[in-house]
């Protein structure tokens, strides 16, 4: 058995095409984040440039900071943040609040001496300093699971947790200080005396005061000192005492060595005058730092984590309809599973940070604006940066870095991704759908067509009934309608040849007879044999001219086949002829109307005679004597017609399609003399098609009689 698909298994696998479009509408979103990633990136370079535009000409600016290491450490170097309002030494992290993000944490890589492994929970703490007016604060959140306060009536200050703090002086002097107090509340700092090797506590120092606070993880030391007291360069470290009773130190963690001038961190004091300047930008969704020309950071306004570039409306409509409720409750949560979702949390990597690495930020200190793509750590976010130069007489002082992340066009992106989608599905559907059931239509209208087509015609060939035409205008229509005609034409061949037989039968009977009887009557009567055989020669010469009739439209074909075609005249041809059938049959009136020119055709002139003589002769027998014969030759169309007309029998209504037929005849009897097989029509229809042209047969208007129209 030979396979094959059927007429709705191949629609549904043509219709697989429509999931290119899912395909298609993907890369042009995805191409139209391309787009909009630059407008971004161009938007950042010129909020870069509008910023870098009021820096410029202002070295005023960047003078404080003259005195900065070339090399920043972050955790080592403090940069002092500018504190907006009065700081309550409280020991509690109220006043901090909007700078906590900026704490460093300390712990393992800080450790600076140690005597036992070293446990998390055991000592560890988060720090930042700030500066109010001319003085300088620190916070210390500190994790500690136990602690251990200074013994009363005790000398020592290093048998306990305790704060020490190095620094040098305004005066260049290296000195260091201590914090450890008897209990919890108002603390002051010991200074120690020169030899780094010990913690000797040689005078108390009140200009280093603050609050020593227990938390249920451990404690907090909140202090304060004039920023007079140094010059930049500082450390702090936190000592962890456990054991109460053998009070054996464990861990000096810090944010530099306290014992090494060499190691002091530096305390960087961001110019409060640039942060005033950005401070408005920070409603610019976007994160803005201005850097001097060592990359260190001089201001910074803005959070990374809320700069997204632009803010895309999400929500539930108030009262959603079908369509909406069904988008939210099932192609939306299938549409986060597909698409990356925007992370509203992810590594900063630059949150505290005091130096800007970036080839973005090397193209803008050397002069020209550039702007440089990264991803964060945890790969969950994208974050564009664009950095502009800042100049003074020519001389680039600085720079101005504007940061986004990409949240933004993502999330654009996945909206515009689920609104495609969703039409993109219906149309998928609906296609799908629609080709489906015009697939059943179709198959439904060809297998109906099959089983009527079936259903006429028996299991003998034999033509039983017929196929209803369709009005449809479409091809299976037309198709029906073919079937129709084919099976009507092929029903009036059959009823042809089945009248064939009996039309043959009937005509070949009598001179049959004739024969037979003329000689059984010669054996009978030998005296009138010559009367007898001269009956049997006439019958004989009658199955004669019944056999060459049946044989003079195959003769006729064959003739057809060797003629070649002349050009003769039409209207010498029609008067030639009827002058002929006037001598010929003189017993009717022949009227010739010639409405036409010269007309010159092409063709036999004899064959054409000879169908004017079947037409003509047709004519003839089916009106009386007396009665006229008109032909006509007229202008018709772009051709010519020529109609002949007489008066006399009509055809019956079954009849008229079925004259031109061959052996098919109306006339109502035949005598000895003559035999009618219905030849004549048929042989003028052959002729008429060999001049390229037609003929037709009908009752005449008035029913008065027959006209024969042929057109060339």
């Amino acid at each position: 058995m030979k396979f094959g698909l059927r007429l709705r298994a191949k629609m549904l696998l043509l219709s697989s095409f429509l999931l290119a479009i899912p395909y298609l509408g993907y890369q042009y979103v995805w191409e139209l984040e391309s787009y909009l990633r630059i407008g971004q990136e161009q938007t950042l370079v010129g909020t870069a440039s509008a910023v870098a535009t009021a820096l410029h000409e202002r070295p005023a600016l960047f003078d404080n900071q003259s005195e900065f290491l070339a090399d920043v450490s972050p955790g080592k170097d403090l940069i002092a943040h500018d504190i907006q309002y009065p700081v309550q030494l409280d020991g509690r992290l109220d006043d901090w609040q909007e700078y906590q993000h900026k704490m460093l944490d300390y712990g393992a890589s800080s450790l600076i001496e140690q005597s036992q492994v070293y446990r998390p929970a055991s000592l560890q703490f988060k720090h930042m300093v700030g500066k109010y007016e001319q003085f300088l604060y620190a916070i210390f959140d500190v994790t500690d699971d136990n602690l251990v306060f200074r013994p009363q009536n005790s000398l020592r200050v290093d048998r306990n947790d305790f704060l020490q703090i190095a620094m040098v002086t305004s005066d260049g002097l290296f000195k260091r200080y201590l914090i450890a107090p008897y209990e919890p509340g108002w603390v002051n700092a010991y200074l120690l005396d020169q030899n780094t090797d010990t913690l000797t506590p040689v005078s108390l120092e009140t200009k280093i005061q603050g609050q020593w606070r227990i938390t249920s993880q451990g404690y907090n030391i909140e202090l304060r000192f004039p920023v007079s007291m140094l010059s930049s360069n500082i450390a702090f470290a936190i000592g962890d005492v456990d054991d109460e009773v053998s009070r054996q130190f464990n861990y000096l963690i810090g944010t530099a060595n306290p014992t090494n001038v060499d190691d002091l961190g530096n305390v960087l004091s961001p110019s409060p005058e640039i942060e005033r300047i950005i401070s408005g930008l920070k409603y610019s969704n976007a994160r803005i730092w201005v850097v001097d020309n060592q990359r260190r950071v001089l201001a910074k306004s803005g959070d990374i984590l809320t700069a997204g570039g632009f803010t895309v409306a999400e929500g539930r409509p108030a009262n959603p309809n079908a369509w909406q409720r069904f988008e939210l409750d099932y192609l939306k949560p299938l549409y986060q599973k597909l698409l990356t979702k925007p992370a509203n949390e992810f590594i900063d990597d630059l949150a505290n940070a005091y130096a800007l690495e970036g080839t973005d930020i090397s193209n803008a200190l050397s002069g020209q604006s550039d702007t440089l793509w990264r991803l964060t750590s945890d790969n969950k976010a994208i974050i564009l940066s664009a950095a502009h130069p800042i100049y003074h007489d020519g001389d680039v002082m600085g720079a101005v870095v504007v940061e986004q992340t990409t949240h933004g066009i993502r999330t654009l992106r996945n909206q515009a991704l689920e609104k495609q989608f969703n039409f993109i599905l219906a149309v998928i559907v609906l296609g799908i759908l629609s080709l489906f059931l015009l697939a059943s239509r179709i198959s439904n209208r060809i297998r109906d067509l099959r089983n009527a087509t079936e259903s006429a015609i028996d299991h003998t060939g034999k033509i039983i009934g017929n196929i209803r035409p369709s009005k449809s205008a479409d091809e299976i229509g037309d198709l029906s309608r073919t079937f129709h005609q084919v099976l009507d034409k092929l029903a009036q061949y059959n009823a042809y040849l089945e009248n064939m037989a009996s039309r043959l039968s009937h005509e070949l009977r009598t001179p049959v007879a004739v024969v037979n009887s003329s000689l059984d009557n010669i054996l009978l009567d030998p005296e009138n044999q010559e009367t007898y055989t001269q009956r049997a020669k006439e019958g004989i010469s009658r199955l004669s001219k019944i056999l060459n009739n049946m044989s003079e439209a195959t003769r006729l074909e064959e003739a057809i086949k060797r003629s070649d075609k002349e050009e003769f005249d039409l209207g010498a041809l029609l008067t030639s002829c009827i002058e002929g059938y006037r001598m010929t049959h003189d017993e009717h009136k022949f009227q010739l109307d010639i409405d036409v020119d010269k007309h010159v055709m092409l063709g036999e002139p004899d064959l054409f005679a000879q169908m004017l003589d079947k037409v003509v002769t047709n004519a003839v027998e089916f009106s009386k004597v007396g009665d006229p014969i008109k032909i006509r030759a007229f202008k018709k169309r772009q051709g010519v017609a020529i109609s002949v007309t007489n008066a006399g029998t009509l055809l019956p209504d079954n009849m008229k399609n079925q004259l031109l037929n061959s052996m098919v005849s109306v006339r109502a009897s035949t005598t000895s003399e003559s035999s009618h097989l219905g030849l004549g029509l048929f042989i003028a229809k052959i002729i008429a098609e060999f001049h390229q042209g037609s003929i037709e047969i009908d009752n005449l208007p008035d029913h008065s009689g027959v006209i024969v129209l042929l057109q060339f």
